[in-house]
């Protein structure tokens, strides 16, 4: 009976400590805010995939709502604010076998954030994001493009969400 009573003042005491700073999730994040509005990226990159903005976009917005309790608004008076734009999408050669034969090319997307937290303006930023991925010279771009694009969107999604609410 006595391990019982202490058991239940522990997690009375952790519930105190947790409720008294915010939000606690198991990933880290400390949300204090209770909505989030994400703009439709804008594609300012030179090359244009049509799908990649919404692609993104609807990762970024999954990655955040999945790890936090924030409610999505589309208001322009929510506690957490994202904008941006890709600003690049481009495919280079990463190996070559010699000085005319490519074995391995790499496509890089970078993605400029503008976060706003309302509750709190020293966790405002501005912050261009990049991941890469590389994929055989043999396969052309288009066979392999949406898979590089998923690894990439979630990479990318990953630390966008981690600077935003993981502080790191």
């Amino acid at each position: 009976m006595f391990m019982k009573q202490v058991w239940v003042v522990c997690v009375l005491m952790a519930c105190a400590v947790f409720s008294g700073c915010g939000i606690y999730s198991f990933t880290g994040a400390t949300i204090e805010g209770k909505n989030l509005y994400i703009h439709q990226l804008d594609n300012r990159a030179r090359n244009i995939v049509p799908s990649l903005a919404s692609t993104l976009t609807d990762k970024l917005r999954s990655r955040i709502l999945s790890q936090t309790g924030l409610a999505p608004v589309i208001t322009d008076d929510a506690d957490y604010e994202i904008s941006g734009a890709i600003t690049s999408y481009e495919v280079t050669v990463t190996g070559a076998q010699s000085v005319q034969v490519a074995t391995k090319n790499r496509l890089t997307i970078a993605v400029q954030v503008v976060f706003k937290n309302r509750l709190n303006d020293k966790s405002n930023f501005t912050q261009t994001f990049t991941r890469f991925s590389d994929f055989d010279a043999s396969q052309a771009l288009q066979n392999v493009e949406n898979a590089l694009i998923e690894d990439i969107g979630n990479q990318l999604a990953d630390d966008i969400f981690n600077k935003a609410f993981v502080n790191w």
